[in-house]
């Protein structure tokens, strides 16, 4: 095993973990990361890893999460019951999640072709930093019809959903996609943001299966240090993605996004910066 390599990947689990749940693009910072941070792997294990490394982040919101998103519980004879609340959560989760799983499944190797690089990030950033700063502008002093998650419709989700293709251009970040567009539509920043950790779940789970089915269909092997890149990179993503989902549901009882969206106009234009000069 290479221990450089090694530290890299801790590195890049670190990045993975902090960017994920705040709305300021994980896929993009990884695509910037790998411009400055280059690994020793191959091209087709690089592409795996940025995807699988993921289920870290998602393996905090499950632990986080579990009494929410765990149907069965034990009722008051200790007996075990399957909770409706949780599947119908489960339900309008799922419903979410078709629109982007529609478009991925069509066009994933379209976008990996044309738009996974730093322009296109860069872009992204800026544009949907301005999005930001103008939606909290707007919704300032206005009340949210939406404020519990039994509130989300059906038909709410589904919209949440669409907005969720946005997503799948590098830089527009999937957290800060959905809860834009759920905030949009009258759901609290509270609300919005839980609702967004929970699609992320059979999301990523849904995109590192896709990658690993590609991976071991294409029959490419593992060196010991990508194998340690993996292992490593996925666990720093885990404990570094708990901090940061109980930072940003801490930040949100006492601020808006507006911070997120100057942060994305900042990096976006020092990234054309560079790429330009």
């Amino acid at each position: 095993m290479d221990i450089i390599e090694i530290l890299k990947a801790i590195f890049i689990g670190i990045v993975e973990g902090i960017t994920e749940w705040l709305p300021i693009s994980s896929t993009g910072h990884m695509i910037l990361v790998d411009e400055f941070l280059k690994l020793n792997i191959t091209p087709e294990f690089k592409e795996f890893f940025l995807v699988v490394i993921q289920l870290g982040a998602i393996l905090a919101v499950i632990v986080l999460y579990f009494k929410k998103l765990f149907p069965f519980k034990l009722d008051e004879k200790k007996k075990i019951v399957i909770s409706k609340e949780t599947l119908n959560l489960w339900a309008k989760v799922l419903v979410a999640c078709i629109p982007a799983a529609i478009i991925g499944l069509l066009f994933d190797d379209i976008l990996d072709k044309y738009l996974y690089n730093g322009i296109t990030v860069a872009l992204m950033l800026i544009l949907y930093g301005i999005l930001f700063i103008i939606v909290e502008k707007r919704n300032k002093g206005k009340e949210s019809k939406i404020n519990t998650l039994k509130e989300i419709t059906f038909k709410t989700a589904m919209i949440i959903g669409v907005f969720q293709i946005l997503a799948l251009i590098p830089g527009t970040s999937r957290s800060g996609a959905t809860i834009l567009g759920a905030i949009l539509i009258g759901t609290s920043r509270e609300v919005a943001t839980e609702f967004t950790f929970f699609l992320a779940v059979p999301v990523m789970f849904g995109a590192s299966a896709l990658k690993l089915v590609k991976y071991v269909l294409d029959g490419i092997a593992m060196t010991s240090t990508e194998i340690g890149v993996l292992i490593f990179g996925t666990i720093t993503a885990f404990i570094v993605s708990i901090f940061a989902i109980k930072f940003l549901l801490n930040y949100i009882k006492r601020n808006d996004f507006t911070a997120f969206g100057w942060y994305r106009i900042v990096l976006g234009a020092l990234v054309l910066i560079f790429f330009f000069i």
